[in-house]
């Protein structure tokens, strides 16, 4: 079944954000009503402090990974097989309940003339990692980027990650892992390509 990838709307105008008082506001508020008094020395700071770690971990919705994969390289010597990056580690945040994604990403990708620098595709991870997600959306939007941008043979996309809101809440069943895969073009339609990159992946730890 091919993914569905959901492009969701951002904010990319400064005007429709809340102010940085405002958002502070608004933990102050989350504070008291999880009991806690904010205007004690302990929380004084706590909403400056939160408001700015969020500017930090949601810095995804600032960039686009379409520019970070615009500059590509012809000259390959005539490579032409798989190219797979692995265990690239990644922390996002559900979007259900805000609370962490902690894993690691597999990206392989077959090119047709012409191949991304290695740290671009860590980048595309950490800018969607970057974002409230669902690891479903997380793993189609890198293949799309990548195969929409570069335009190889095939993409395959795989990721690994624990919820913590399944450990820490709810069922509260720690260490459990979700995986997701993508593929595109080549991965899709060859099976022995699929099997390859599963291949490579756990042939070389």
């Amino acid at each position: 079944m091919d993914a569905i990838v959901k492009n969701f709307p951002v904010l990319d105008n400064a005007s429709d954000r809340p102010t940085q008082k405002e958002a502070e506001d608004a933990v102050r508020v989350l504070l008291r009503w999880a009991g806690d008094d904010p205007s004690r020395e302990g929380l004084l700071d706590t909403p400056a402090r939160v408001a700015k770690s969020y500017r930090e971990l949601f810095s995804g919705y600032d960039l686009a990974a379409e520019d970070v994969l615009g500059r590509t390289f012809e000259e390959v010597a005539g490579y032409d097989d798989m190219v797979l990056v692995k265990d690239i580690p990644f922390y996002s945040h559900c979007e259900h309940h805000m609370v962490p994604i902690i894993g690691k990403a597999h990206v392989a990708y077959l090119p047709n003339g012409r191949v991304l620098g290695l740290s671009k595709i860590a980048r595309v991870v950490d800018i969607y990692g970057r974002r409230l997600q669902t690891q479903e959306s997380m793993t189609a939007q890198i293949a799309r980027v990548i195969d929409e941008t570069l335009a190889p043979r095939g993409v395959a996309v795989m990721i690994e990650a624990e919820h913590m809101c399944m450990a820490m809440r709810g069922v509260q069943k720690q260490g459990s892992t979700t995986l997701t895969t993508t593929f595109t073009g080549t991965f899709q339609t060859e099976p022995a390509e699929q099997a390859r990159f599963m291949t490579m992946l756990r042939g070389f730890k």
